[in-house]
């Protein structure tokens, strides 16, 4: 019993705000590369607006996703589970508080 390896539960603490800044970024760097694409746009310069778009998307993907991993990492944590069964009887033993619904006052 001594030697067994302890259980950890996986949380995950991430939520839409972490990462809400990081998609607004994503979103700006796709709309200049489309102001990009269309300020290039003619009959003589087509090639040139889609080797933008190419350049762009494919040299800020690699950040992007390196941003999402690292903050997905940080928010991710392994939490010890208790063995003990007195300290789980004695959470659940403990009086859970009820909210009333409001009402008007009128």
């Amino acid at each position: 019993m001594e030697n067994e390896i302890p259980k950890y539960r996986l949380n995950c603490t991430l939520t839409f705000g972490d990462i809400y800044g990081q998609i607004i970024v994503w979103l700006i760097v796709i709309f200049i590369s489309l102001a990009t694409t269309v300020a290039l746009w003619s009959s003589t310069q087509q090639a040139y607006a889609f080797l933008a778009v190419g350049i762009i998307l494919v040299v800020s993907l690699p950040f992007l996703l390196f941003a999402f991993v690292t903050t997905l990492l940080n928010h991710i944590e392994f939490v010890p589970e208790m063995e003990d069964k007195k300290n789980k009887n004695l959470s659940l033993d403990t009086p859970r508080v009820t909210q009333k619904p409001a009402t008007s006052a009128g």
